[in-house]
């Protein structure tokens, strides 16, 4: 085999257009920062960069192989690639089992080399807050935990993927901890935990023959629909909510131009839900609507930085008395 043919499958193991998730989070988080300090560091912005991703990417290659060694991908005919059933590299013969997992463990072992030296370099919360990644990354599907399987991988996803990363890359660059980062998080978490529960509805009848409980096959697809539907329009609530609140800038005001995106994805879901094929557009709205927004949010702090430089031009936050 190519080189680059083999390199195209690593990429495709990798999943690496859904590492959009790690991104996001990351520049949000470090621009909250910005505001604080009035500067940012991009060494260390780079590291946490790459360290998240790198772990992301383990997690994506480390369920690949155990949905494999539980039979759930191998099973699924519902998947619709590439938003659910996972690579499928194992399934067609381009990797073995074996090359896969290797490629699992050596990627968490590069993002937790990073992890350490940023927890040396910039303080021990770095090293709590990577162990809750990879610890709920290798386990997200691999025993004996197991966690995808226990009705919990949907609140684990949407606390790495949101909250942990922006507070964690806020961290980096402050070496504190602040309510803001945390506020600033939460449509991002909500998001991309929409984001994984409209991709569980395709893989909905092979998780449920394979043991693999889900919250959408433990509520089944009817009723995970109405979960949907309040996870892509809470985060417009919060944003809302936080700004009148004075807690997050006025700029965050542009994340609420994904909005029409999310009715559009909404309206697809409640008509679509038990018909994979047709439900492939709320998919893949469901992830453009997640990255759209994380970008709209991280621009308002760009936006809400400069407006600062030039002394508040524009009132930054709105306080409701």
């Amino acid at each position: 085999m190519r080189v680059h043919e083999k390199l195209k499958i690593w990429v495709r193991e990798l999943r690496v257009p859904f590492l959009t998730a790690s991104i996001v989070p990351v520049i949000l988080g470090t621009l909250v920062a910005l505001i604080k300090t009035g500067e940012i560091d991009l060494f260390y912005f780079a590291l946490t960069l790459v360290g998240v991703c790198l772990l992301h990417a383990a997690t994506n290659v480390a369920n690949d192989y155990f949905d494999y060694k539980s039979g759930t991908d191998n099973v699924n005919v519902e998947f619709i690639t590439p938003f659910s059933g996972g690579s499928r590299v194992i399934q067609q013969g381009l990797m073995s089992p074996k090359e896969v997992l290797a490629e699992a463990i050596i990627l968490f072992g590069l993002g937790a080399l990073i992890g350490l030296y940023l927890t040396f370099a910039r303080g021990i919360t770095v090293l709590y807050l990577g162990i809750i990644g990879i610890v709920s990354g290798f386990f997200y599907t691999a025993p004996p935990f197991k966690f995808a399987s226990k009705g919990i991988g949907e609140l684990l996803v949407g606390l790495n993927f949101g909250v942990l990363v922006v507070l964690g890359s806020y961290y980096v660059q402050t070496q504190s901890l602040a309510i803001e980062p945390l506020l600033a998080s939460l449509p991002v978490s909500f998001l991309i935990t929409a984001v994984l529960w409209i991709n569980e509805f395709p893989d909905y009848k092979a998780d449920r023959e394979t043991g693999k409980l889900t919250l959408v096959v433990r509520l089944g697809r009817r009723k995970a629909v109405s979960i949907y539907t309040l996870l892509m329009y809470i985060p417009y609530a919060a944003i809302l909510v936080f700004i009148l609140l004075g807690h997050l800038p006025l700029f965050f005001l542009i994340g609420l131009l994904t909005l029409p995106k999310a009715k559009a994805a909404v309206s697809i879901a409640k008509r679509f839900y038990e018909d994979p094929r047709n439900l492939a557009p709320a998919n893949g709205l469901t992830i453009a609507i997640h990255l759209q927004t994380g970008i709209l949010l991280s621009l308002a702090y760009a936006l809400a930085f400069v407006n600062k430089v030039l002394g508040e031009i524009i009132p930054n936050y709105v306080i409701l008395l």
